[in-house]
C-alpha cells in the first residue's frame, strides 16, 4: 500500500511538472489572449521537443505504428500511446547529431502526461485515434501548409470534399489545446464554430480550406495556430531599433510600430504587456513586423512600387488540383515549390481588440492585380484539369515515388554506415590484440626457437673456451718471458767465463741450471730450479729444445709456439663470429615471419618493426 501511494504521488508530480514550469514563465502578464495562448502552446511544444519532429516524420510514425489502417473513431489505451510516442522520439534521436541528443524518457513522460490531461481528463485511460492525430499534427514542427493539407486529408471524403461533421470533430479536438493551457474562455468550442469558419461555402475543397485557414486574419477560433508558427519563425530575428518604452537598443522577435505616433516602436515584451509612454495610447493601431529592412531598402521598395516595377506577390499557398482524390495520409508527399508566407511580414493590429484585424484598405491598382492573378490561376487550373485526363500519373504521384526512393536511399546509406563503423571497431580491436605480447606468439615456430637456444648455448661455450685460452696465453707469455731472461743471463755468464761473445759456446747452455721465478697456475707452489720443471706446461717444441743434446734456436721455437696459440685463438674468434651471424639471421627470419602473419591478418595496414 505504501508503494502504491508513492507511485501515485510521483505520477501526480509528473503530471503537474509541465504546468508548473509553464506558470513559472509568467505568460499570464500578456494582455492579448491570442499571444498568450500562442506563447503557452509554443512553450509546451519546445519543452516536449515536438518542434524537432517534422509533420512528415509524424505521419511516417503513424503509418509505422499501424494507425493509418484504423478507424478514426477507434480508441487506443495509454500504453499504446506511450509506445507510439517512444517510437517518435527514438527515431528523432537517430536523426539528430550526437551533440544535440534529447532526453527521450523525459520527453515521453512530459508529452504523455499533457495528452492524457488534455484528452482524458475523466481518467478513462483511452482516447480516439483522431484526437491523437489532430493533437500531434497540430503541435509538431513543420510548415503550417503541410499540416493543414494532412488535416484536410483526414476530414475529407473520397471525392476530395470536406465533411462538415469531421471538421466539427476536428475543432472539438484541437480547441482542447487552448483549454488545457487555461485559455478556454477565449478559444473554447461552441456549436457555431464550423459556420463561423465557413459562413457561406457549402462545398469546401482543398484550396478553399487553405484560403480560409491561412487568410489574414484567420478564423477567430484558430487565430492562435498561425501565430504560433510566426513565433517560431521570429525567435531569432534581430531588429537594430530602440524600444520607445523600455529604451532597449535592440529587439528580438516581433517589432510593433504605431500607425499614428511617428517613429514610436515597441518591442514584443512591452507591447504584449500593454506598456505605453508619451502621447501613445494602447488604443492606437500597431503594425507587426517580423523582419528588419534598412532605410535604403525601404526607399528602393517605395520607388519600385511607385514606378510599377513591383512583382506581383504570390498567394499564401500554391493552387492544388481539385480533382477527386482517394483518401490518403500524405505519407510521402512533398511540397512542389517553396511557399512565401506573406502573413509573416506585416500585420496591422488594433490594440483595443484581443486579436489581429485586417490591414488598411487596398488601392484599386492592387485589386486589379489580384483579379488578374486570380484569372491566371483559373486558366492554369483549367489547363491542369484538361491534361489530367491525358496523363494519369500526376506530379503528386511522381513526388510520392521520388520521396519514397530518397527515404529508401537514406535508409540504405545509414545501414552501410553502421556496417562500416562496426568493421572499423573490429579491426581496431584486432590491432590492439595483435600489438600485445601473448604466450601463443612465443610458440609459433618451436623448431626455430629450439635451434636458436642451441646456437646461444654454443656461443656461450665458445666464449668460455675463448676466455680460458686467453688466460692460458697470458700465462704462457709470462713463462716465455722468464725463459728468455734465463737464456740471456746464461749466455752472458758463459761469455764472461770464456771471454768470448755470447754466441760462441751455445753447446753448454743445455747443461746449466736455470732458476725460474715463475709460478705454476695449476699447483700454486714455487717450482724447483731444474729446466724440466721450469718447462712444465709449455709446448712440445720447447721441451724438445731443452731435452735434446743438439743445440737449437730456442727463440724461434718459442715464437712458433706462440704463433700456434695465436692461430688457435683466431679460429675460435672466427667460429664465434659465425655463430653470431647465424643468430642474427635466425632472428631476422623470425621477424619477417611475424610481419607476414601480421600483414595477412591486417591487409590494409603496414607495421614498422625497428631493427636491433
Amino acid at each position: 500500500m505504501i508503494e502504491e501511494g508513492s507511485k501515485s504521488s510521483k505520477s501526480m508530480v509528473e503530471k503537474r511538472q509541465l504546468f508548473m514550469e509553464m506558470r513559472a514563465q509568467n505568460f499570464d502578464v500578456i494582455r492579448l489572449s491570442t499571444y498568450r495562448t500562442a506563447c503557452k502552446l509554443r512553450f509546451v511544444q519546445k519543452r516536449c521537443n515536438l518542434h524537432l519532429v517534422d509533420v512528415w516524420n509524424m505521419i511516417e510514425a503513424f503509418r509505422d505504428n499501424g494507425l493509418s489502417t484504423l478507424d478514426l473513431n477507434a480508441e487506443i489505451n495509454v500504453s499504446r500511446l506511450e509506445t507510439i510516442l517512444s517510437s517518435i522520439f527514438y527515431q528523432l534521436n537517430k536523426r539528430l547529431p550526437t551533440t544535440h541528443q534529447i532526453n527521450v524518457e523525459q520527453s515521453i513522460g512530459l508529452l504523455l502526461n499533457f495528452i492524457v490531461a488534455t484528452y482524458d481528463s475523466e481518467g478513462h485511460g483511452k482516447l480516439t485515434v483522431f484526437a491523437m492525430k489532430a493533437m500531434l499534427a497540430t503541435m509538431c514542427g513543420g510548415k503550417i501548409l503541410d499540416k493543414l493539407r494532412y488535416i484536410f486529408s483526414q476530414i475529407s471524403d473520397s471525392n476530395g470534399v470536406m465533411v462538415f461533421a469531421k471538421f466539427d470533430q476536428f475543432l472539438r479536438e484541437v480547441l482542447k489545446l487552448p483549454t488545457a493551457v487555461f485559455e478556454g474562455p477565449s478559444f473554447g468550442y461552441t456549436e457555431h464554430s464550423v459556420r463561423t469558419c465557413f459562413p457561406q461555402q457549402k462545398k469546401i475543397l482543398l484550396n478553399t480550406f487553405l484560403d480560409v485557414l491561412m487568410a489574414d486574419p484567420p478564423p477567430q477560433y484558430l487565430v492562435w495556430l498561425p501565430l504560433m508558427h510566426r513565433l517560431a519563425n521570429v525567435e531569432n530575428v534581430f531588429h537594430p531599433v530602440e524600444c520607445s518604452y523600455c529604451r532597449s537598443e535592440s529587439m528580438m522577435g516581433f517589432r510593433y510600430r504605431c500607425q499614428q505616433c511617428h517613429g514610436y516602436q515597441l518591442c514584443q515584451s512591452c507591447f504584449w504587456r500593454g506598456h505605453a509612454s508619451g502621447p501613445h495610447s494602447n488604443q492606437h493601431q500597431m503594425k507587426e513586423h517580423s523582419s528588419w529592412k534598412s532605410p535604403a531598402k525601404k526607399l528602393s521598395h517605395a520607388i519600385s512600387k511607385s514606378l510599377g516595377c513591383m512583382p506581383i506577390g504570390e498567394p499564401p499557398h500554391p493552387v492544388f488540383p481539385e480533382a477527386a482524390e482517394r483518401h490518403q495520409d500524405l505519407a510521402h508527399t512533398t511540397q512542389q515549390r517553396p511557399v512565401a508566407n506573406n502573413m509573416n511580414d506585416t500585420i496591422v493590429i488594433s490594440s483595443g481588440t484581443p486579436t489581429p484585424s485586417k490591414s488598411t484598405l487596398e488601392s484599386p491598382s492592387r485589386l486589379d492585380e489580384e483579379h488578374r492573378l486570380i484569372a491566371r490561376y483559373a486558366a492554369r487550373l483549367a489547363a491542369e484539369a484538361s491534361n489530367s485526363t491525358q496523363c494519369p500519373p500526376t506530379d503528386l504521384s511522381f513526388n510520392f515515388d521520388a520521396n519514397k526512393q530518397q527515404r529508401q536511399l537514406i535508409a540504405e546509406l545509414e545501414n552501410k554506415n553502421r556496417e562500416i563503423l562496426q568493421e572499423i571497431q573490429r579491426l581496431r580491436l584486432e590491432h590492439e590484440q595483435a600489438s600485445q605480447p601473448t604466450p601463443e606468439k612465443a610458440q609459433q615456430n618451436p623448431t626455430l626457437l629450439a635451434e636458436l637456444r642451441l646456437l646461444r648455448h654454443r656461443k656461450d661455450e665458445l666464449e668460455r673456451r675463448m676466455s680460458a685460452l686467453q688466460e692460458s696465453r697470458r700465462e704462457l707469455m709470462v713463462q716465455l718471458e722468464g725463459l728468455m731472461r734465463l737464456l740471456k743471463d746464461e749466455e752472458q755468464k758463459q761469455a764472461a767465463q770464456t771471454g768470448g761473445s755470447p754466441h760462441s759456446s751455445p753447446s753448454h747452455s743445455a747443461s746449466c741450471t736455470m732458476p725460474m721465478p715463475i709460478r705454476s697456475t695449476s699447483a700454486g707452489s714455487t717450482p724447483t730450479h731444474t729446466p724440466q720443471d721450469c718447462l712444465a706446461g709449455v709446448g712440445d717444441d720447447v721441451l724438445d729444445a731443452f731435452s735434446q743434446g743438439v743445440p737449437r734456436n730456442l727463440r724461434n721455437d718459442l715464437l712458433v709456439a706462440a704463433d700456434s696459440i695465436t692461430n688457435t685463438m683466431s679460429s675460435l674468434v672466427k667460429e664465434l663470429h659465425s655463430v653470431d651471424d647465424r643468430l642474427e639471421e635466425e632472428e631476422e627470419n623470425m621477424r619477417n615471419g611475424r610481419e607476414k602473419v601480421s600483414s595477412l591478418k591486417h591487409p590494409g595496414k603496414r607495421h614498422f618493426t625497428p631493427s636491433f
